[in-house]
């Protein structure tokens, strides 16, 4: 069996747009018949030159070869061009080519994949999702509403659901790291005790930025959040300089957790070592695909870490999420979307049930892939999948950070 054809589609998902902005979904086909689909999540350059970079490493590195054959194919990608070392846009292109041959190997051999990575450790997998705006809420003040967001709350536990996040804390921008506003800092507070009143014990608070301040800026609002005892304090410095993890982590007493920017095993090895993370979040589409993830899941045990794979993208990177999450003994839970979208472009064939996630036998990725649904939503916009904002903080007129909703220019 070898790979012979690649596809790619970008799919953009209808507004409101959870899950970002667009979604590069990959198709491989092999001399024997058998696709496989796969999710590249990269949001460094855009989808069109994506593209080019998706079907270079596939020509270059995979095509002819026996899909089996995972861990050559990922030397080679990784070494290319005489680097051997992390390479954001070449380990995302590989990333969603690697999940598709996972899908192949499980249809060939008709089993699920998690069969394939050691078998079922987990019946259910804990899923967690944002606070998204219910129907009657204003979709602009929102973000900024503690009390809308406890509302939303409040009905996401009442439906099982056992853990939410919400990232209340300012914009993310271009210049890096920086204090927070004293504005910021008393909304994320608030954010949080609404919260808390509302939920008690039935949910843990997973508590969210986006690697946007400085280690002092984060340890002055890790601190602050303390009496509501989050479960985590989600990428609080940029991700460039992995050593000042271990600063935060020691200065904060909520568990620090990050990884939704990083590729492979070699940059997260930095945060286990130096006692940076103690929940690591891989997004599976870019760090390196499944094998190199089930990989890190062992590093993490080794340390006493926990694996939360990371999700703002489409059901295909989801699923793939699931079959390692299903197969790893320190997984503690996975992040997940809740949208009409996600659910029929892989026509409804995996759910959370309250709050939870089990994965059938069928083999592959268990997911049928609603093609025509996929290519009657082509990407027409020029942004990114996420941007940084250029505008610094505001420290005297005060933030209105969207959370995860993606700008209104498409």
């Amino acid at each position: 069996m070898k790979l012979t054809d690649l596809d790619i589609i970008v799919t953009s998902p209808p507004a409101p747009g959870w899950g970002g902005r667009y979604w590069i979904l990959v198709k491989l086909t092999t001399d024997t018949g058998i696709t496989g689909w796969g999710e590249v999540y990269a949001a460094s350059v855009g989808p069109e030159a994506m593209k080019h970079v998706i079907t270079d490493v596939f020509s270059r590195h995979m095509a002819g070869e026996n899909p089996e054959n995972i861990e050559l194919m990922f030397r080679r990608a990784y070494s290319s061009g005489f680097t051997q070392r992390p390479d954001l846009t070449v380990m995302g292109a590989f990333s969603g080519l690697e999940i598709a041959c996972w899908d192949i190997l499980g249809k060939h051999r008709e089993r699920p994949v998690y069969a394939l990575l050691g078998g079922r450790m987990n019946d259910r997998v804990r899923a967690y999702t944002y606070l998204y705006p219910l129907p009657h809420h204003d979709m602009t003040e929102f973000w900024v509403s503690p009390e809308m967001n406890a509302e939303t709350a409040d009905d996401y536990v009442a439906r099982g659901w056992t853990a939410v996040k919400f990232d209340p804390a300012g914009p993310y921008t271009m210049r890096g790291g920086h204090m927070p506003a004293m504005s910021d800092i008393s909304r994320s507070v608030a954010f949080c005790k609404a919260i808390r009143e509302v939920v008690g014990d039935r949910a843990d608070l997973l508590f969210g930025t986006h690697g946007q301040f400085t280690p002092a800026g984060a340890i002055r609002l890790g601190q602050a959040l303390e009496p509501y005892s989050p479960l985590w304090f989600e990428e609080p410095i940029p991700p460039d300089n992995l050593l000042d993890f271990a600063r935060v982590a020691q200065a904060v007493r909520i568990p620090v957790a990050t990884g939704e920017r990083m590729t492979t095993k070699a940059e997260f090895a930095m945060l286990l070592r130096t006692g940076g993370a103690e929940i690591l979040q891989p997004a599976l589409g870019r760090a390196g695909g499944i094998w190199e993830m089930k990989k890190l899941a062992a590093m993490a045990e080794a340390f006493g870490a926990q694996m939360a794979p990371h999700l703002y993208a489409g059901p295909i990177e989801w699923a793939a999420n699931l079959h390692l999450a299903t197969s790893i003994p320190n997984i503690l839970m996975a992040e997940t979307i809740e949208s009409p979208f996600h659910d029929a472009l892989i026509k409804g064939t995996i759910r959370a049930e309250e709050g939870f996630i089990s994965l059938s036998d069928t083999p592959g990725l268990g997911i049928e892939v609603d093609e025509d649904l996929a290519r009657a939503h082509p990407y027409t916009g020029t942004g990114l999948h996420l941007e940084m904002r250029q505008e610094p903080c505001d420290y005297a007129k005060g933030n209105h950070f969207e959370g995860g909703a993606p700008a209104a220019d498409r």
